[in-house]
């Protein structure tokens, strides 16, 4: 049976956290109330020092928040012992005013006291007798001896020594054997002193495991230094500037081009096809422009803020509670319905004629928009040291064979984006969206060409050799990765999977059954850390700079590198967290690169406030910032809008109330008739009911009122 060399979790080395969470977490505790008497005193009589109180007496059930007898009676202790019951006294109240001259915290002051204790006093006696041990070893009272710095094996790996200076070598340490590698074809090596170079990494796929150094470095001299200075990089704070330098005017006009052309295209397909008939919307087309897509990215936006389950129950005109008469104000159901369709990023005529391959082809109709946000969100923005790699799910229902199924998120079944987030704002960095898995064509010469090392690879690109942290779970993580990450200037942390390659054998073969709650077993190759603690269950790591350090907080025990690990890996979490609070994306739709669309708008609204937050004297808060957006982006486009578009379709909400107006023809004279008087139209010549009453001429109401009267 192999042998381990497992360590419990208290014998580690201490340490402290390198990361302070923005809010410490809340835990409710019992905090002592000091009381006074109201009316005469009560006698407590203890009898001697070796028979202390019974906290019994002191406990009520009852609730009342007051330190009075739980029993009966009130008890008294007498000199032998004994317990008597005495008569009954006041009830006891709160001291505004606690008599400060009276604080007992002796068990001798207690035993001459003559009245009820207080709650810290109480406190005392439930703990009495149950002080800290002194412990009886004299090695801990050697902590004030001066002891020479002995730099272990690893340390050699991670500094560049100087030949003229003298190092002494733990030779304990450099003893000690060392575990070979999962790779058949490495070798252990002895180890050399510090100094030399052979220590070094000679290669990506080249470990040397050995178990931790008795003096371990610091994690703070292993870590990379930060050299950049994080934040935003325009002095920009009010929301509506923020939104427009994402959403810039030369994209908003591509998209109306796509956009403007795809209802060309579609009036088309519909009309070869013989779908088009006089009551289909896109014969009600009119082209838009940067002003109306705005607000109609406002009144998305607003949808987010006033959560409603059906598109059109915003436009509810009725008299009631659940009426928002706000969005006919600025545009018609019906026209909101018609861009809602038309809207489009690309030219689907080009798609046939690009050579493309399955995964480009899938992202196809929303790549420009893909390509112009991260563009964006890199240029707007410079984060902090520590960033997150994770995946986000947006929910899709319908059939998609990009979907992924990831049991763990709220959507559960949707579409998977790897996302690169800043850890503690949750800012959006850098995205790449799941659509295809490219069949593996890994180089012999260079493996970090498979999908998941490229992948990690190409969504940290420029930001090399700047000293940023990259926290990652086990779906990423991996030993020659880490060394890779190393080598082009980034730390890398998480959780790991041992049947990686590379991992040491001995933490591959290690069972769950095999440890102890609180013990831990670990192994480093001088630039490369990986850890197996077991708590409720057995949880490996990897680390570039934290070594087996252990920290205690509130009684618990912990690896710093857990403890650092929960407190940054959750940047993708908090962005979820603060998009789920505005829906945008939820109504539903049966086209999913829309739905897609509408979740990076949100996502860019997101980042937009994280800006807001650093650049604004006056901040506000998430909810204040959208509808500070929202009112901008209508009153700025509102009256800049086409009249066509602004002036309502049916009865009048439709038409401007005017000389010109619409109106139907009487019915037939026969009798029980419904049918009106129809007439040829003097723009397109079909048969309407419908005329204008300024100029009464037959015309159709939707599709040649405007004509005629241009």
């Amino acid at each position: 049976m192999e042998r381990f060399n497992l360590i419990a979790i208290e014998d580690l080395p201490a340490g402290e956290p390198i990361e302070q969470a923005l809010t410490e977490r809340s835990k409710r505790s019992w905090n002592p109330r000091n009381y006074e008497p109201d009316g005469e005193d009560i006698p407590v009589i203890l009898s001697s020092p070796a028979i202390p109180p019974s906290p019994a007496m002191y406990v009520e059930c009852g609730g009342s928040g007051t330190s009075t007898p739980s029993s009966r009676y009130n008890i008294q202790i007498s000199v032998h012992g004994s317990r008597s019951p005495s008569p009954s006294h006041k009830r006891v109240r709160r001291s505004l005013c606690p008599d400060q001259e009276h604080d007992i915290t002796n068990r001798d002051s207690i035993s001459s006291l003559r009245r009820p204790l207080r709650d810290s006093e109480i406190c005392y006696l439930l703990h009495y007798g149950s002080d800290d041990d002194d412990s009886d070893d004299e090695s801990q009272n050697d902590n004030d001896e001066i002891v020479p710095m002995i730099i272990p094996r690893a340390a050699g790996i991670l500094m560049d020594t100087p030949d003229d200076e003298e190092i002494e070598i733990d030779t304990a340490a450099a003893t000690k054997p060392l575990v070979t590698s999962s790779s058949p074809s490495i070798i252990s090596a002895p180890t050399s002193p510090a100094r030399d170079t052979g220590m070094k990494p000679s290669h990506f796929f080249e470990f040397d495991w050995g178990t931790f150094p008795d003096s371990p470095i610091p994690p703070t001299e292993r870590r990379e230094s930060f050299k950049e200075h994080s934040g935003p990089t325009v002095a920009v704070s009010d929301p509506y500037e923020i939104f427009r330098l994402i959403w810039d005017q030369e994209f908003m006009e591509f998209i109306v081009q796509e956009t403007n052309r795809y209802a060309q295209q579609l009036a088309a397909e519909m009309l070869d096809g013989g779908e088009l008939q006089a009551s289909s919307r896109i014969t009600e087309w009119k082209e838009t422009n940067v002003d109306e897509l705005l607000v109609f990215f406002g009144i998305l936006l607003a949808m987010g803020i006033v959560i409603k389950n059906r598109v059109e129950e915003y436009w509810n005109t009725e008299q009631n509670i659940f009426s928002t008469p706000g969005f006919k104000v600025y545009m018609s159901l019906r026209r909101f319905q018609l861009l809602s369709r038309c809207l489009h990023f690309n030219n689907s005529e080009n798609l046939r004629n690009l050579n493309l391959d399955p995964s480009q082809a899938k992202l196809f109709k929303v790549e420009p928009v893909i390509s112009h946000l991260n563009s964006k969100f890199t240029e707007l923005y410079i984060m902090k040291q520590n960033i997150a790699l994770d995946e986000s799910l947006l929910q899709w229902k319908g059939w998609l064979n990009i979907n992924q199924f990831i049991p763990n998120k709220a959507a559960a079944v949707g579409i998977k984006t790897y996302e690169i987030c800043e850890s503690q704002t949750g800012y959006l960095w850098r995205f790449k969206i799941h659509a295809h898995k490219a069949s593996p064509t890994v180089s012999e010469a260079d493996p970090f060409t498979a999908s998941t090392p490229a992948l990690v690879l190409n969504l940290i690109k420029g930001l090399e050799h700047k000293g940023y942290t990259l926290w990652m779970d086990n779906f990423y993580n991996s030993p020659a990765l880490a060394r890779k990450l190393k080598s082009i200037g980034f730390d890398c942390v998480g959780t790991l999977r041992t049947n990686r390659k590379y991992v040491p054998t001995e933490l591959t073969n290690l069972k769950k059954s095999q440890m102890k709650p609180g013990q831990v077993v670990g192994y480093t190759s001088g630039d490369v850390d990986c850890i197996i603690w077991r708590d409720q269950n057995r949880v490996a790591t990897i680390s570039t700079y934290h070594g087996n350090a252990v920290s205690t907080k509130n009684g618990v025990t912990k690896l710093i590198l857990i403890r650092d690990y929960n407190i940054c890996m959750g940047g993708v979490d908090k962005k979820d967290q603060m998009l789920a609070a505005f829906p945008i994306e939820r109504k539903r739709t049966q086209i999913w690169y829309k739905k897609l669309f509408k979740r990076l708008l949100n996502v860019s609204v997101l980042n937009a406030y994280i800006i807001h937050k650093q650049t604004a004297t006056e901040v506000l808060d998430h909810r204040g910032f959208r509808k500070n957006l929202v009112e901008s982006l209508l009153r700025r486009h509102s009256m800049k809008m086409q009249p066509y578009v602004f002036s309502a379709r049916v009865q009048d909400t439709i038409f401007e109330v005017s000389r010109h107006h619409p109106a139907e023809y009487p019915r037939l004279t026969s009798l029980n008739s419904t049918n009106r008087h129809r007439h040829p139209c003097k723009v397109c010549g079909k048969r309407t009911v419908t005329y204008c009453v300024g100029c009464d001429k037959p015309v159709c109401v939707f599709t040649c009122f405007v004509k005629l009267h241009n």
